[in-house]
């Protein structure tokens, strides 16, 4: 699957916004819209910044697939600032809570602290 570079803007209203260049697939960029992020207090102690991803905040950037792999091979995924991929929140039925992609099992729907208990 080809790799595009993508730029990130979220408005995060008087605060500010949080921005980010990163390499993602069509299919990922699909699959976020509408999901929600949780960043933290990443603007300061109490900023709380979280929301759901709208379409328009991820803009796709003209620069050949090619060119992205050599770059990506060189920086990673996540070339500056913020990726909202980092920071999805998935929902663990059992425990009730949300938590990021390294804590959670996709395959079962469930996060890994309730599949160690079961």
């Amino acid at each position: 699957m080809d790799r595009y570079l993508w730029k990130f803007d979220f408005d995060c209203g008087r605060m500010g916004n949080l921005e980010g260049l990163f390499v993602a697939t069509e299919y990922d960029i699909n699959n976020i819209i509408g999901k929600h992020v949780y960043f933290g207090e990443v603007l300061g102690k109490h900023s709380e910044i979280y929301g759901d991803i709208v379409k328009d905040e991820i803009i796709k950037l003209d620069l050949d697939c090619e060119t992205v792999e050599k770059v990506s091979n060189l920086l990673g995924d996540t070339w500056s600032g913020f990726n909202p991929l980092h920071y999805i929140q998935y929902y663990c039925p059992i425990c009730e809570e949300n938590y990021k992609i390294y804590d959670f099992n996709k395959e079962k729907d469930i996060c890994i602290y309730c599949e160690e208990k079961q």
